[in-house]
């Protein structure tokens, strides 16, 4: 495949969505320790309902049900965004309780491992190609992550399963025929019978947060839409214009913010081991970002 083939018309923007998208899943760690006292479940569960609240309403100003019921009618859309939302919800769920247990680190460790998870589904599935340049800095990120899952001395379940997880929703977002908003929405939606359940039986039993632990943690669950909603829908519209190895490269931006906060601002634990396996990690990904800027630079003079 030559690389004018491989590059999606778009993929300039493409490349500015992602970013943006991942720059807020780096801060993410603040936010959800700043409601570490809300049990995990719930707090996915306001993730849900709050983003139903939001995305119904920007679909209802920009006048697009009618993409949504176009989504919903489709069996085959409709399946693989029943799947994106298990893995979704699944993800945010370990994320935040790997979040409020201090172990932000292993879960930085997980989003580190996301990208090797991309390129193999879009080796798999897509038929996508690897150059050299790309392949280096492929085994150097590869011997960074290795190092980081020895340092940490048994299977790193909460970090595989979020890889596992997050990686799979790019690509069915990749693959799906709809358009980010309208899907957003209907993964929120076949989400939010569960969510508004779960968060009902809480309530009844007495367990319920919400409007019961002050003002600074309601207006915290209540943002909840925002926070979840904005990036992901930035997210889907550049894993439609990004090949998948590009988003799983782009992934490295997170996971080096939660590494940084994990031990900066929290004082998780940082050796020398640590500070070798980020080395390598960032070698490996400008490697691959130089090789892609290189592309970019051929395709616009082509």
């Amino acid at each position: 495949m030559t690389t004018t083939q491989s590059q999606h018309p778009e993929a300039g923007l493409g490349l500015t969505y992602g970013i943006v998208a991942y720059l807020v899943w780096g801060f993410f760690p603040i936010y959800f320790k700043s409601i570490a006292a809300v049990p995990p479940l719930q707090v996915v569960s306001h993730r849900i309902v709050w983003s139903v609240l939001l995305l119904a309403l920007i679909i209802t100003v920009r006048r697009s049900w009618s993409e949504v019921r176009a989504a919903v009618s489709e069996r085959n859309s409709l399946f693989i965004l029943l799947c994106s939302a298990l893995l979704i919800a699944t993800n945010w769920l370990v994320f935040i309780i790997a979040v409020e247990h201090g172990q932000i680190l292993q879960s930085s460790l997980g989003y580190f491992i996301t990208p090797f998870v991309s390129v193999l589904l879009g080796f798999l599935f897509l038929k996508e190609r690897l150059r050299r340049l790309q392949l280096a800095g492929l085994f150097l990120a590869a011997t960074g992550v290795i190092l980081l899952t020895v340092r940490h001395g048994s299977v790193p379940w909460t970090a595989l399963i979020l890889a596992l997880t997050f990686g799979s929703y790019g690509l069915l977002r990749k693959v799906v025929k709809t358009e980010s908003l309208s899907g957003l929405t209907v993964e929120t939606i076949l989400l939010a019978p569960a969510a508004c359940g779960y968060l009902m039986y809480a309530t009844m039993r007495g367990e319920g947060v919400f409007l019961a632990t002050g003002l600074v943690t309601t207006l915290l669950l209540a943002s909840a839409g925002v926070v979840t909603s904005v990036p992901l829908l930035l997210f889907a519209a550049a894993a439609r214009r990004l090949r998948l190895a590009t988003i799983g490269f782009l992934q490295y931006i997170t996971p080096t913010m939660h590494f940084l906060l994990a031990v900066l601002l929290y004082k998780e634990p940082f050796t020398m081991a640590h500070l070798v396996s980020f080395l390598f990690i960032w070698g490996g990904l400008c490697c691959y970002s130089y090789d892609a800027w290189r592309g970019m630079r051929l395709l616009r003079h082509s």
